[in-house]
């Protein structure tokens, strides 16, 4: 092992290389600024989240990433996705993302991480950004002059990396969140996710491909099933509930999840030639938040600040639109502007999130499925909520968003007694 430790300087360092680092890393390389992204895995490497909502296409385009995703989406099994569709003892509604109320795309894919991260990735070093994989973090401080980052490659050299800034784009690792104390509790029940892929051998005629599929178990309604269609013919198949649900029944992966699967009759029928391709894996207490999402030359992105709940597929677009309000203020700052950021990014960030949060305690207490599953919609009430639904949650102009709690509580109401 070498002892020599290798000492470089940047102005932004980035810790990870999924969409949120490299989405932010792209931004900045592009306005001219000096910017390392430190990995610690090897690309291709499995990854969570597979369902992307069309208000991402804006980032990816924003980026100059859009291209290779349009070019290589059959090639790497990526499905076209154009809404999300939701059923509950027998009951099936759809929400075409085209049909909203906010300007923005309204179709996406649903991509397998793996390679979706890596072409990414790919395409980003193609513009010239710099990124070391197999680069572990073990040390961040911060002071008045810089960031320093130390840490060891998978070779076992010891580097530190100086910046004038750090971006936390490390997903659940929460790189500075563990080193900084800045952990939170989520305020959201802790839940468990059991998930695999599987190759479906779904009828074209039984399954619209272009959406994603939500199913409520019939009898427990906070315990939702997502099934993920890629173009191969495989899916993303997976379960939620609350964690004392599942330790309850004491089952192994594999059988926790083909048992829950054959309690939705709807799912067994669609899933009843389906071959398990991976290990069933399993992730528990995955909500997390955090005191602040920015300090002394540091902003957390995506999942290393909040992680809320897989339901609406919310994931990649709150890391993406982390990367871009922090890309555009790092770019100011560097120009010699004074960046409040608490105003210019934690606050706009937390909007949206907010939002969407709105919407994830409403699936789980009740009273969003009771909006979802409502027979007779406003058809324009639908499109304001089909809007959030496809990932545009900072769109104001949208009273479903700008009075979130309010305008959410009085719809249910309406929906209970009609």
């Amino acid at each position: 092992m070498k002892t020599e430790v290798r000492r470089d300087r940047v102005q932004v360092a980035v810790i990870g290389a999924g969409p949120a680092g490299v989405l932010a890393a792209t931004l900045l390389h592009r306005q001219g600024i000096s910017v390392r992204v430190l990995e610690k895995n090897h690309f291709p490497r499995f990854s969570i989240g597979e369902s992307l909502l069309p208000q991402s296409m804006v980032y990816l385009e924003e980026a100059g990433l859009i291209g290779g995703l349009q070019d290589k989406a059959q090639e790497l099994g990526f499905q076209f996705k154009n809404g999300a569709g939701f059923r509950h003892q027998g009951r099936y509604v759809d929400f075409d993302f085209t049909d909203k109320v906010s300007p923005g795309p309204g179709t996406t894919f649903q991509v397998k991480r793996a390679a979706f991260d890596k072409l990414l990735a790919d395409q980003a070093q193609e513009q010239g950004v710099d990124i070391r994989f197999g680069h572990g973090i073990d040390t961040v401080t911060t002071d008045e002059q810089q960031a320093l980052l130390t840490g060891t490659d998978n070779e076992g050299n010891a580097y530190q990396v100086a910046a004038d800034f750090v971006l936390d784009a490390s997903g659940f690792a929460r790189v500075l969140p563990r080193l900084f104390d800045l952990e939170s509790p989520s305020g959201l029940a802790p839940r468990q996710s059991f998930f695999t892929h599987v190759r479906d051998h779904i009828a074209p005629a039984d399954f619209d491909r272009n959406k994603i599929l939500i199913s409520v178990h019939p009898q427990h309604h906070d315990v939702w099933y997502w099934l993920i269609p890629f173009s191969d013919g495989t899916c993303s198949l997976g379960v939620v509930g609350e964690v004392a649900y599942f330790e309850e029944r004491g089952l192994d992966n594999e059988t926790m999840l083909r048992t829950l699967v054959a309690e939705e009759p709807g799912l067994k029928a669609l899933l009843s030639q389906a071959q398990y391709l991976n290990p069933v894996n399993s992730l528990k207490g995955y909500s997390a938040k955090v005191k602040q999402l920015w300090g002394k030359r540091y902003a957390l992105l995506g999942n290393a600040g909040e992680f809320l709940d897989p339901v609406f597929s919310s994931g990649v677009t709150i890391a993406f639109t982390s990367a871009s309000l922090a890309a555009k203020a790092l770019v100011r700052q560097f120009k010699g502007d004074v960046v409040d950021w608490q105003a210019d990014y934690a606050q706009p960030l937390q909007q949206g999130v907010d939002v969407f949060r709105t919407y994830v305690e409403g699936w789980y207490d009740g009273i969003f499925q009771d909006v979802i599953f409502y027979p007779n919609p406003q058809a324009q009430i639908k499109r304001m909520v089909c809007s959030i639904l496809a990932g545009y949650a900072w769109d104001r102009s949208n009273p479903y968003v700008a009075e979130s709690k309010r305008r959410l509580a009085a719809l249910a109401e309406v929906c209970r007694l009609n």
